[in-house]
């Protein structure tokens, strides 16, 4: 079973739209949709925004329904100057930018008995590689931080990327990486860029959602056809 989560409900219906959904089943104040594409079983749910409804449901995903690759499609702030609305960037690792216990002597994002940054599957990077070449996309891979806050000032985006390396920011993929990486499932993070994450990233966010949304749910579907 291969699992398919995004944040919100703009960004799963492109996906929804393109398979054969057999099923929905409620469990924990949330929609999971059973269904098939090119012959596979996979199982979708948007989590709603923030890093506790995507634990809760990358959780979900794993204990009830038996996913043994976690696929994660969305749209994200760009922090790389190279990084353009709609552009595509897969995440070779995350992280949570919003952790703070320096006062411990820790460093930003760290908490004891965890790690900062969670690897994303390798294999499935590779995958993710051969069907932007195939397509001609260009794709950027870099390293993707998570926050409970829309980031929307230059200054907490130049902070973030000089601890952390970061090249995007959204809100929910550090806190996936961190239950993958506990259950030892792959993970794997596709997201489109919808904002700069600088003043009037909100104005951007709502005019390229729709739009950012479709990019990156079409990459993922061309993507199932390469898992084996």
């Amino acid at each position: 079973m291969i699992g398919i989560m995004c944040a919100m409900v703009e960004e799963l219906e492109p996906i929804l739209e393109q398979v054969e959904v057999k099923d929905k089943i409620h469990h924990g104040n949330n929609t999971y949709y059973l269904a098939s594409f090119d012959n596979k079983d996979i199982v979708l749910a948007y989590s709603k925004i923030g890093k506790v409804n995507a634990a809760i449901t990358a959780t979900a995903m794993i204990e009830k329904f038996g996913v043994e690759k976690l696929l994660f499609s969305g749209v994200a702030g760009a922090i790389d100057e190279d990084l353009k609305i709609g552009d595509l960037i897969v995440a070779t690792e995350v992280c949570q930018h919003d952790i703070d216990l320096t006062v411990f002597g820790y460093k930003h994002g760290f908490i004891p008995e965890s790690q900062i940054f969670f690897d994303c599957d390798s294999n499935l990077i590779n995958i993710a590689e051969h069907v932007a070449d195939k397509l001609g996309i260009k794709l950027k891979k870099g390293i993707i931080a998570s926050g409970d806050q829309f980031v929307h000032s230059k200054e907490k985006k130049e902070w973030i990327k000089e601890v952390f390396g970061a090249s995007a920011i959204e809100m929910e993929g550090g806190a996936v990486g961190c239950v993958t990486w506990n259950y030892q499932v792959p993970f794997f993070m596709l997201r489109a860029i919808s904002d700069t994450a600088e003043e009037g990233a909100g104005v951007d966010f709502d005019a390229f959602l729709e739009e950012s949304s479709k990019v990156s749910a079409k990459f993922l579907l061309e993507m199932l056809k390469e898992i084996k």
